[in-house]
C-alpha cells in the first residue's frame, strides 16, 4: 500500500500541515522518512488524526489521547481488541461528561425557565456562603443527588 505525504495526510484530514508536525513533535503520530528524508504516512494514520480532532472537539487533553495512545502500536492499524479498549476507555468519560453537561442544562433550564427568580427556592442561592462549607467550585452543580 502506497504512503501518504505530509500534504496528502493534511488534506484527507482537514488539518494544516503544521498540525501535523505538531502532533509528531508530542509524540501523537510517527512518520517515517524517504529517500529525499520528506515524511511519509501509513493510511492508517488517518485515523489516528480523524481521533485527535473529535478529542479535542470533546474537550479531551492531548496528553490523554497521547496516553492511550501508547498502548497502540506506532506504526499499523491498531487491531480490533485494541480500538475497543481505547473505545472503553473513553466512554466511561464521555458518559460522566454527558451527565455532568445534562445537569448543568437542567439546572440552567429550570433556573431561567421558571421566571420566579424565588430566593427561597432557587438551588443556585447561597445564603451566607453556605456553599463554602462544601468545597470549591461549583458545589451545587457537582453535588450528587
Amino acid at each position: 500500500m502506497e504512503n501518504l505525504s505530509v500534504g496528502e495526510v493534511a488534506k484527507r484530514c482537514g488539518v494544516n500541515v503544521s498540525a501535523l508536525h505538531f502532533y509528531e513533535r508530542k509524540g501523537l503520530i510517527s512518520s517515517a522518512r524517504n529517500t529525499g528524508n520528506q515524511r511519509r504516512y501509513g493510511r492508517d494514520i488517518i485515523r489516528r488524526v480523524s481521533l485527535i480532532k473529535v478529542a479535542q472537539q470533546l474537550g479531551i487533553s492531548l496528553e490523554e489521547v497521547k496516553s492511550v495512545f501508547e498502548s497502540l502500536p506506532k506504526y499499523g492499524a491498531p487491531s480490533h481488541a485494541q480500538w475497543e479498549r481505547l473505545a472503553s476507555h473513553w466512554q466511561q468519560q464521555l458518559d460522566q461528561r454527558i451527565a455532568l453537561l445534562q445537569k448543568l442544562r437542567d439546572s440552567l433550564t429550570g433556573c431561567i425557565g421558571c421566571g420566579c427568580l424565588s430566593m427561597q427556592r432557587c438551588p443556585l442561592y447561597n445564603p451566607h456562603d453556605e456553599a463554602a462549607k462544601k468545597g470549591s467550585g461549583p458545589v451545587f452543580l457537582l453535588q450528587d443527588e
